[in-house]
């Protein structure tokens, strides 16, 4: 494939000056449902001014290299420590498979950053054709960057984003989760209608762009409601065991709250375990209100329950348009610098609001993930 190195360099130069240079393995066993009331298992809208994807996930490509071979990709996964990232694994997987004309090389780097920096470069060893990294962390990323460009080599940061000159790699695409972040506030300061709020957040790992995204668009309609206190806010890790761990301690500290913000669900699986066991009621029939993100299959159970009051999609199946990119530069086109996957929101029964879909069964049903 390395006959299309000036093809591509030709196609990611055009780029630039068209946009002005943004596991398969099983979840390990804290990130399943809470332990009490198990669901049965199965698996906001964009800021205005983000650039807006199509509505639905362009259908896989499932044609060959442009020269007739197979198409090498090697993906640089963040881990396992979700419901999520298992559903974006497998999307990828299901994406890039020999039968569409991919050879996919997969690491799951398990939140480890030098295994996953390690990885990128064990992918510019092997001369993959592409490669895709959803990053563990934002920073420290430019050296491994500017070593792929070096090799020729097109870089698409998926899922997340990273703190580097984006001049270093082709396209970044994922959900924009600051948006995330504003939807839940905004739903909540719906829903409030002026109440006030004594709130803990269980944020997700430390440095990540979805923590550092959800956190910020959070904070930002905080910052608009004097009535709001944010009363305190650690990592969980983006697990239920971490989720867990941290509710416990807020427990302790804490006999006021009212709002516990987990940003994904496995966390706030986490933390309704622990105000189970210490007597707290929460979701729409309970003293607190649990806002959760991700919206996967057994969280939107939760808010079809009851028992999560909202929930805010981040959408895991987003490989088809890191193939569709692909498949652009293939054909020496120019691709967008950035590509934002649709997201929406979900709130229980009984709540109406602007910001998010009325969960029903039909709903849940017609999900993918």
């Amino acid at each position: 494939m390395k006959k299309k190195l000036a093809v591509l360099l030709a196609g990611a130069m055009v780029m630039a000056s068209l946009v002005g240079c943004g596991g398969g393995d099983a979840a390990p066993a804290e990130t399943s449902a809470p332990a009490e009331e198990a669901p049965a298992a199965d698996e906001a809208p964009a800021a205005d001014e983000a650039p807006a994807a199509e509505e639905e996930a362009p259908a896989a490509d499932e044609a060959p290299a442009a020269d007739g071979g197979t198409i090498s990709v090697g993906f640089a996964q963040v881990g396992h420590e979700s419901d999520w990232r298992a559903a974006n694994t497998q999307n990828y997987q299901d994406a890039f498979s020999e039968a569409n004309g991919y050879e996919l090389s997969f690491v799951d780097a398990d939140n480890d950053n030098a295994v996953q920096l390690e990885a990128v470069r064990n992918f510019i060893q092997q001369e993959m054709d592409y490669i895709c990294i959803a990053p563990i962390e934002t920073a420290g990323w430019d050296t491994v960057l500017q070593e792929a460009q070096d090799a020729g080599i097109p870089v698409l940061i998926v899922d997340r984003s990273v703190d580097a000159d984006p001049s270093l790699y082709t396209t970044q695409l994922g959900c924009d989760m600051v948006a995330e972040g504003e939807t839940a506030g905004n739903w909540l300061a719906e829903y409030l209608d002026g109440a006030e709020a004594k709130i803990l957040v269980i944020e997700g790992s430390v440095g990540a762009s979805a923590t550092l995204g959800r956190t910020e668009g959070f904070n930002n309609i905080a910052a608009q409601h004097s009535e709001w206190e944010i009363l305190d806010s650690q990592s969980g890790d983006f697990t239920q065991a971490g989720g867990q761990e941290v509710m416990e301690s807020f427990i302790k500290s804490y006999s006021d709250f009212n709002v516990v913000v987990c940003q994904n669900d496995n966390e706030a699986y986490g933390a309704m375990d622990a105000m189970d066991a210490a007597g707290i009621t929460y979701g729409v029939d309970g003293d607190v209100i649990i806002i959760s993100f991700d919206a996967t299959h057994d969280g939107l159970q939760y808010t079809l329950d009851g028992k999560i009051n909202c929930n805010v999609e981040c959408n895991p199946l987003q490989a088809e348009f890191a193939a569709d990119v692909i498949q652009k530069l293939e054909k020496g086109e120019a691709v967008d610098a950035q590509t934002i996957v649709k997201d929406e929101a979900f709130v229980a029964p009984g709540i109406t609001s602007q910001y998010a879909v009325t969960m029903t069964q039909e709903v849940l049903d017609g999900r993918a993930y």
